[in-house]
């Protein structure tokens, strides 16, 4: 028997292909290392708020120092299809040994593949420019593409015609948070940080049950209760969140994640949350299901799904890339 969710999320499950819906953001990177273990993390998900905690160990007997990224999903400047967050998350913030960070934000743009980054910039675009989108919150105050700004990027082929059929950007653009980090010898460093999440929420998809267990691995205790809540639920569709996030990026550290720690957080104890996870989930309270791993190496990255979730003014409002501060 097919299930059908109308009006739960943005075309998440029918346009995967497209990019469209909850989009991935997480996991702090950079090459991969044979010097720094991950001894610990702690990761908090609800669908308003991603915490880490980190305990790095830097087993050389010299202190090591790395370029760190934490990378956004990409989004295209020009169509989107959905109100879902783009550009980057509210909120982002990073603490080493109790201590606030900074960080530089560098915007990437790139068209089939290719770094178009040079090419916009010697056309005179700021990053403001290269990043800037319509489905942005209003707000975001960018100059418009002078007349030959235009022409010398339709020369290009960077402004062209676009899966619409109208003329406009074609580049997407990857911001990514980058700082220097010191790994003392044979000490521990302590890395706090957050930021709210990428989700999809709203309306506008349909999906079959087949589909939807095995992307969340719904079984039939979930679609019951659904059921029942929206039997409820004026219109019939209770209000939902997708969380996604980068978990095999934990992969580049030494030996993976050694001791890892899963909080699934329900901001009430009425929403419902299904997920595909290894290991064994065991109810903390009425809010907070958890999950241990002992050296954990990713196969997967993190896909939630929050449903019968309060509905917020804040659905699907975007961020503007803006430089740190």
């Amino acid at each position: 028997m097919k299930l059908f969710f109308a009006a739960l999320l943005l075309p998440s499950f029918a346009f995967a292909n497209d990019g469209i819906g909850a989009v991935s953001t997480g996991g702090i990177v950079f090459r991969k290392t044979d010097a720094i273990a991950m001894k610990k993390e702690v990761l908090n998900v609800s669908h308003d708020l991603i915490s880490v905690d980190y305990e790095f160990v830097n087993e050389a007997p010299r202190d090591v120092e790395e370029t760190i990224i934490f990378p956004l999903p990409e989004y295209p400047v020009a169509i989107q299809m959905g109100n879902t967050y783009y550009g980057q998350p509210s909120g982002f913030s990073i603490r080493v040994d109790g201590r606030p960070v900074g960080f530089t934000t560098r915007v990437q743009a790139t068209l089939d593949e290719r770094d178009v980054t040079a090419q916009l910039k010697k056309a005179g675009l700021s990053d403001a420019q290269i990043a800037f989108s319509a489905a942005f919150k209003d707000g975001a105050k960018v100059p418009e593409l002078n007349p030959r700004q235009r022409q010398q990027l339709m020369e290009l082929g960077l402004i062209g015609e676009l899966a619409d059929g109208e003329i406009g950007s074609r580049w997407s653009v990857r911001v990514n948070y980058i700082w220097r980090q010191k790994f003392p010898a044979r000490k521990v460093l302590r890395v706090h940080h957050e930021y709210r999440p990428f989700v999809s929420a709203g309306t506008g998809a349909t999906t079959t049950a087949d589909d939807f267990a095995k992307r969340y691995c719904a079984d039939q205790a979930f679609f019951k209760a659904h059921e029942k809540i929206a039997a409820r639920t004026e219109g019939g569709f209770p209000n939902a969140r997708a969380v996604s996030y980068i978990l095999k990026t934990g992969n580049t550290w030494k030996r993976g994640i050694e001791d890892f720690t899963l909080n699934i957080i329900k901001r009430n104890p009425a929403e419902l949350v299904s997920l595909c996870f290894p290991g064994d989930f065991k109810r903390i309270d009425a809010q907070t299901l958890q999950v241990r791993l002992k050296n954990f190496q990713p196969a997967d990255d993190l896909a939630i799904y929050f449903a019968n979730v309060e509905r917020s003014e804040d659905d699907g409002s975007g961020v503007m890339p803006a430089a740190a501060k």
